[in-house]
């Protein structure tokens, strides 16, 4: 009945050699500590095991909800940040998957580009599911793997220790057996009879009770010195897998470390990138439901918005003129009550009221205050022209400086065309 609850293949015998090898490592750690034993100590290795430990943080009590089944007491501190990353991306996705489907949702279907609208939306949605698919797949699977053999090292690592304990054991063991047990001749010394059996024993007997003896003392030197060849070997096979496993692993972090971030890296850039170019996209269908908006809102304004497909062909041919002959245009105004000719630019266009301050953030811009004249010029480069801005100089600035004039690129949206 004894045998029933220690399990399926457990015997009593094999329940009590364990209890006694826990006894003996319990009984030869206590005898180290008091200095009655010497310790076997390798160095190397022990600046292994610590190095060891520096990747093998454990994070104990930490709740990774947004992994299911996932097992905190086994996250290293790289492994949950990356984890946490992860959360956090979803998090961003399910606020801008809902802030873009309600203003898909806002959008009438007679507004200005509703279909690009709700195309942006989807898009949007699957470039995050991409990417937190890709970090997933690149990242943490990889990690995943890396982070697998940690646990099986350290249980070997353990498992070396308590056989080093018992190495150390057998040895000491082995060397109190033989201690004494040899005269100066290299012989076998015989003490002399000291126990009652041996004093009752008549003289004739004696001898064969010390060969009795002698027999003994062999036999417990021959176990102690398998018991130690025994302890030696299983000590020495698991401590060579460990001297080699634990440098490669401590180098190979390094590797590691530069293949995770380059792929989290890269995958963050492509995905900033495709979503900057959506937003764009967004900013320019709303610019032109502005623009749609202001025409039905303002019947004054109507010849301004029906010749706007005018007033690009004639920015076109405007800029082709001055790139072909180099015709600086002239335009007329007001000076004291009469009308005067005033040379414009070099490449004028057209001039805008400013609408709104502008706080120029590089020194190509120019700072402008609500009400300025800004004359548009052509730019030097039409390839350099970025969608939705323009360049040009300030009205007054010109008049009193002409070439001298500061001339730089704004917001096409600060203004309105005069």
């Amino acid at each position: 009945m004894a045998e029933m609850g220690m399990g399926k293949g457990v015997t009593a015998g094999k329940l009590a050699s364990n209890v006694q090898k826990k006894l003996t490592r319990a009984q030869e750690k206590v005898m180290q500590k008091l200095g009655k034993a010497d310790e076997t100590r390798d160095v190397a290795f022990e600046e292994g095991v610590i190095n060891f430990n520096k990747q093998y943080i454990l994070i104990i009590g930490v709740e990774l909800w947004c992994i299911p089944h996932y097992d905190p007491c086994t996250a290293l501190v790289l492994h949950w940040q990356v984890c946490l990353s992860l959360c956090l991306s979803t998090a961003m996705h399910e606020s801008s998957k809902n802030l873009k489907e309600c203003l898909s949702d806002m959008y009438e279907p007679d507004w200005y580009g509703k279909d690009d609208v709700d195309s942006i939306v989807e898009d949007t949605d699957v470039l995050w599911t991409d990417f937190h698919q890709k970090l997933v797949d690149n990242a943490l699977i990889s990690m995943d793997t890396y982070l697998g053999q940690f646990p099986d090292i350290k249980s070997r690592i353990a498992k070396r220790d308590r056989k080093l304990v018992d190495y150390d054991s057998a040895r000491h063991n082995h060397s109190s057996t033989n201690k004494g047990k040899k005269g100066k001749d290299g012989g076998i010394k015989i003490t002399k009879p000291v126990s009652l059996l041996e004093r009752a024993t008549p003289v004739w007997a004696q001898g064969i009770l010390s060969a009795h003896n002698i027999a003994q003392s062999n036999l417990s030197r021959n176990q102690a010195e398998d018991e130690l060849e025994r302890a030696q070997k299983v000590f020495e096979e698991i401590n060579e897998d460990l001297q080699e496993e634990l440098p490669s692993l401590w180098n190979s972090r390094v590797g590691f470390y530069v293949s995770t971030f380059q792929s989290m890296a890269g995958f963050e850039e492509k995905f900033h990138k495709e979503m900057g170019k959506l937003d764009q996209n967004l900013y320019d269908v709303l610019v032109k439901l502005e623009r749609q908006d202001m025409c039905g809102s303002h019947p004054e304004l109507s010849p301004t918005c029906s010749s706007y497909q005018v007033d690009v062909w004639y920015y076109i041919f405007t800029c082709l003129i001055y790139f072909l002959f180099k015709i600086p245009a002239v335009a007329t105004v007001a000076t004291n009550g009469a009308s005067e000719a005033v040379e414009m630019p070099p490449g004028f266009l057209f001039k805008v009221t400013t609408m709104h301050d502008y706080a120029a953030n590089d020194s190509d811009e120019l700072e402008m205050k609500a009400g300025d004249i800004v004359l548009v010029v052509a730019f030097d480069n039409p390839e350099e022209q970025d969608e939705g801005w323009l360049i040009g100089m300030k009205e007054g600035d010109w008049i009193q400086n002409k070439e001298s004039a500061v001339k730089g690129v704004f917001p096409e949206n600060f203004t309105s065309r005069l």
